[in-house]
């Protein structure tokens, strides 16, 4: 993971995940490090709320549990080890085609020198009877041993074929796993940065343009330290589903980090964009959550949005510093709503 604070905040952080480590007892890993600095950095939500949820239910936290986190959200150790076991099955598989193949041409090179002695003995000299059926048997037997070879090729083409559509799916699933946030089933960031890179291509070739929206939850740390993390994260959940139930077609809906989230709209202008932000803003202010341990109403849920439109060759991170801006205007402004970026030149987003 890749982390940018100034000598000062690292050298704090490093400390308190090395007195963390310390006080737990923990073997001072490096998988352990970077779980503490990560916790203490405040980068990882999912990080914090894990760990958090451990804290919150009073259990020691062991090396055990730093491992299990760890692997969860900041290792790519079982996407790479599946992807890494997808390879070896695939070349042990190329390896035993490659094998069969092999035996397959050196039992046709053999009986076609065969058949050609077969020739020569015919063509020398009169045949009787006996050689004759001599001769016969031998290209019989031939045959079969070359029509055996033949049957193992396609057996084992066949299982090939097989392997490779089972490593097809594998492969297909741990990729569609590398792009999906585990919590909520969105997007992922990653996902979200290759499709924004996308769809800014084809709308620079296309002349298309298209809009972006970043919505965050209202006072989610508050609802999180009333309710409990695990409450938080059903949260996130509805979100997240009302968010998929209010975008269509070619529409990306990403978690962005935390509580906030992104969608992008391909071929939508500004006005079109703040209209399904409100729209996916007031549906999930529709939405009541419910404790499902006590069945108990914990109320509703709001959310603040910031709205910019592409430009021609416009640079991403201007677009999402933009749409961010346009966030922040709305919280300022008193959060539920949706505020539409300026567009450059201008002072200030319209509410």
């Amino acid at each position: 993971m890749h982390h940018t604070h100034t000598f000062e905040k690292a050298n704090a952080l490093a400390s308190l995940a090395l007195e963390r480590i310390h006080a737990e007892k923990l073997l001072p890993t490096p998988e352990n490090f970077e779980l503490w600095y990560v916790y203490y950095s405040e980068e990882n939500q999912d990080v914090r709320r894990a760990v958090d949820i451990l804290l919150e239910a009073g259990e020691r936290i062991t090396d055990e549990h730093c491992y299990e986190i760890h692997n969860q959200f900041l290792a790519d150790n079982t996407e790479n080890e599946r992807v890494r076991q997808a390879g070896d099955k695939i070349q042990s598989t190329i390896k035993d085609v490659k094998g069969i193949v092999s035996n397959v041409k050196k039992a046709t090179t053999q009986y076609s020198a065969r058949l050609n002695d077969i020739a020569e003995r015919l063509g020398d000299h009169e045949v009787d009877k006996a050689e004759m059926q001599a001769v016969l048997h031998d290209v019989v037997s031939n045959t079969k041993d070359m029509i055996r070879q033949n049957e193992l090729l396609e057996e084992k083409l066949s299982q090939s074929s097989q392997v490779m559509l089972e490593l097809q799916r594998d492969l297909e699933m741990v990729r569609k796993e590398a792009l999906t946030d585990s919590l909520t089933a969105l997007s992922n960031r990653k996902a979200f940065d290759a499709e924004l890179s996308r769809i800014a291509r084809e709308a620079d070739e296309t002349g298309q343009t298209f809009t972006l929206i970043l919505l965050d939850i209202d006072h989610f740390k508050s609802f999180n330290d009333n309710f409990g993390h695990q409450v938080g994260d059903q949260v996130l959940r509805l979100v997240a589903r009302t968010l998929t139930e209010g975008v269509k077609g070619r529409d990306v809906a990403a978690r962005f980090g935390g509580e906030e989230f992104a969608i992008i709209l391909p071929e939508t202008n500004l006005q079109g964009g703040a209209k399904v932000g409100d729209a996916l803003r007031k549906a999930v202010a529709g939405k009541e959550v419910v404790n499902r341990n006590t069945g108990d109403k914990l109320g509703r849920i709001t959310m603040s949005g910031g709205v910019a439109q592409y430009l021609p060759q416009e640079n991403l991170d201007d677009l999402v510093a933009r749409a961010d801006a346009a966030l922040y205007t709305a919280k300022h402004n008193g959060r539920n709503q949706i505020s539409a970026a300026p567009a450059p030149g201008q002072k200030k987003a319209a509410g």
